[in-house]
C-alpha cells in the first residue's frame, strides 16, 4: 500500500497516523510506503513516532529493507567506489555548510528582530517616563551666568550671517559671540567683520586651518564665561533656545546640555528622511538617555557646556572625527550629568544630495566608533555608571554592529519570502502558507513597533508637522540602505586603518527659518 500525504489538502498528523495504521491492519498491503512528494513535510515527520507506536501495539514488526528482502545490508546499500568517495565527502560537506549558513541567517534574522524590538520598547518607555518626570519644568529666572557662543567657521560665507543674526535675536541677556575663522579660503571672515563691525557682542578671530576641535578650543580660550554655547555656522537658533540651554546649569552637577536639533531645509526626499530621523532616532534617544544620564553626544548644531567641565576634560580633542561625542563621553566619565532640553530648538542645514549625505554620515559613524573605542575602558565598570553599562555598549551594538547585520536581516527576509513563493509555485496543491505567514508576521511586527516608536517620538515633540510621517515607509526601504552602506564603509575603513580627514560639506544656505534682529 502507498500513502502520499501530499495528495491531501492539509492532511494533519492524526489523519496520517490513522490512515497508515488502518491500511496495515486491514491488510491493504504487506508493505506500507509512506512518502511525501514535496512541500511541507513537518506533519509527516511528526506522525512517524505515533505510527510506529500504533503498529507495535498491534503486533507489527518494523524491519529494514535488507531484512525484508533477505539480503545483507551491503547488497542493498553498497559502499561507494573509492574514486567517488572524495566527491561524496565534498558534497556532504557542502550540504552541511548550506545548512549551517541557513541556520546562522535565521539566527541573525530573529536575533536582530528581538534586539530591535526590545530596544524600541525600552527607549520608548524611557522617553515617556522622562517626559512624565518633568511635565512642567520650572527654573529660576534669576539664574543668569555669563555666556559665550563659539562658532567655528570654515568656508561658511553663505550661511554664517544668518546664524549670527539668529543669535543676536536671542532673549538671553548678556552674552557675546566668538567667531573663529579656521583658515577659510572664501570671504567668511570679511563678511562677518563687515556685517557686524559696530556690534561689540560679536568678535571674530582667524587662525591657521587646524580642524573644528582646534577652532572650538581657540574660541573657548578667548572667553572667561561660565557657560559656553557651541553651534555650527549653518545653524539657526530660535529666540529662546539659549535661555533654555543655560537654565539647566543651575544644577552644579550638569556639565553639558544637548538641544533639540531639527532639519531646517526640508526640500527633497533625502532631507525629509533626515528630518524624520532626527525626531524618531536622535532626539528620542536623547530623551530616554537623559533619564539614565548616558547621552552619548551633545550635537554640534546645538549644545551648551560648563566651561569648567570642558577644561577639566581637556577641551575638544582632535583624536576623533566626532569631537562633540568624544567630549560628551569625557564629561560623563568625569562625573557630570548631561541633560537634554527639547525646547531648545535649532534648525540646521542637512545634506540635500546623496554624495553629501554619505560623506557626513561616514564622518559621524567613523568618529563615533573612534570615540567609543577611546572610552572602551569604561564598559561594564560600575564606577562609570550608565556610561559604561549602557551608553558605550549601545553605541557599539546599535550604531555600529546593528547597521552591519541589518542588510543580512533584510536579505534573510527577502530570501525567505522568495523561497516560500517559489515553493508555492512548484507545489501549489500541497503548499502550506505557515512559513510565509510566519515570516510576514515577524516582519510586520517589527514595522509596527517601528511605527509605534515614531508616533511616540512625534507625540513627545512640542511642535512638529505630522505629515512628515508619510515619509516613514520609504525611509525604511530606501534611506536606511544608505545607512547600511555607510556602516560597511566605516568598518572596512577601520579594518584597513586608513587615515580619514574631517570632510567639509558644501553649504547652500537652504535653511528656511528666517529670524531678523
Amino acid at each position: 500500500m502507498q500513502i502520499d500525504p501530499s495528495d491531501w489538502r492539509n492532511p494533519g498528523v492524526e489523519q496520517i497516523v490513522q490512515r497508515t495504521i488502518d491500511g496495515a491492519v486491514n491488510g491493504e498491503g504487506h508493505v506500507v510506503l509512506l512518502h511525501d512528494s514535496g512541500g511541507d513535510r513537518s506533519q509527516t515527520v511528526a506522525a512517524l513516532p505515533q505510527i510506529i507506536e500504533g503498529l507495535h501495539a498491534r503486533g507489527f514488526t518494523l524491519v529494514s529493507i535488507s531484512t525484508l528482502l533477505g539480503l545483507p545490508p551491503d547488497a542493498v546499500m553498497p559502499s561507494l567506489p573509492a574514486d567517488q568517495r572524495l566527491s561524496a565527502r565534498v558534497t556532504d560537506l557542502g550540504f552541511h555548510l548550506i545548512t549551517w549558513a541557513s541556520n546562522m541567517l535565521s539566527l541573525v534574522f530573529f536575533t536582530g528582530i528581538i534586539l530591535g524590538v526590545l530596544r524600541l520598547l525600552f527607549i520608548g518607555l524611557l522617553a515617556v517616563a522622562e517626559r512624565r518626570k518633568h511635565p512642567h519644568r520650572k527654573y529660576g529666572t534669576d539664574f543668569l551666568p555669563t555666556v559665550s557662543v563659539i562658532i567655528p567657521a570654515y568656508n561658511e560665507e553663505k550661511v554664517i550671517i544668518q546664524t549670527i543674526r539668529s543669535l543676536l535675536a536671542s532673549q538671553y541677556p548678556g552674552f557675546d559671540i566668538v567667531v573663529v575663522d579656521d583658515g577659510s579660503t572664501d570671504k567668511t571672515l570679511q563678511r562677518v567683520q563687515q556685517e557686524f563691525a559696530g556690534n561689540a557682542r560679536v568678535r571674530a578671530f582667524t587662525i591657521a586651518n587646524g580642524g573644528k576641535a582646534h577652532a572650538l578650543n581657540y574660541g573657548i580660550a578667548q572667553t572667561r564665561a561660565d557657560i559656553v554655547v557651541t553651534l555650527d555656522a549653518d545653524t539657526v537658533f530660535s529666540p529662546d533656545t539659549m535661555s533654555k540651554l543655560v537654565r539647566h546649569f543651575i544644577d552644579p552637577q550638569v556639565g553639558a546640555v544637548a538641544g533639540n536639533a531639527k532639519v531646517g531645509n526640508r526640500i527633497n526626499p533625502l532631507t525629509h528622511w533626515q528630518a524624520l530621523e532626527y525626531i524618531t532616532s536622535q532626539n528620542l534617544d536623547r530623551r530616554a538617555f537623559a533619564l539614565l544620564n548616558c547621552i552619548s553626544v551633545v550635537p554640534g548644531a546645538v549644545g551648551a557646556w560648563r566651561r569648567k567641565a570642558v577644561i577639566r576634560a581637556q577641551g575638544f580633542a582632535n583624536e576623533t572625527l566626532a569631537e562633540d561625542a568624544d567630549l560628551t563621553l569625557a564629561i560623563l566619565r568625569s562625573g557630570y550629568r548631561v541633560a537634554y532640553d527639547d525646547e531648545a530648538v535649532a534648525f540646521t542645514e542637512a545634506p540635500d544630495t546623496v554624495r553629501g549625505f554619505l560623506k557626513q554620515r561616514f564622518r559621524w559613524m567613523y568618529g563615533t566608533l573612534q570615540a567609543a573605542w577611546k572610552h572602551i575602558d569604561t564598559v561594564f565598570r560600575p564606577r562609570y555608571g550608565a556610561l559604561g553599562m549602557f551608553a558605550i555598549p549601545n553605541v557599539l551594538i546599535f550604531q555600529i554592529i546593528f547597521p552591519l547585520i541589518s542588510p543580512i536581516m533584510d536579505l534573510a527576509m527577502i530570501g525567505s519570502l522568495a523561497g516560500c513563493l517559489w515553493q508555492r509555485y512548484q507545489h501549489p496543491v500541497d503548499y502550506s502558507t505557515d512559513t510565509l505567514q510566519r515570516v510576514l508576521f515577524y516582519y510586520a511586527l517589527f514595522l509596527l513597533l517601528d511605527l509605534l516608536a515614531t508616533v511616540i517620538a512625534f507625540g513627545l515633540e512640542r511642535t512638529e508637522n505630522w505629515r512628515l510621517l508619510g515619509w516613514l515607509f520609504l525611509q525604511r526601504f530606501v534611506y536606511r540602505q544608505l545607512i547600511y552602506y555607510v556602516a560597511i564603509q566605516t568598518m572596512l575603513t577601520a579594518i584597513r586603518g586608513t587615515l580619514v580627514g574631517w570632510g567639509k560639506l558644501e553649504r547652500k544656505a537652504t535653511v528656511a527659518v528666517r529670524i531678523s534682529t
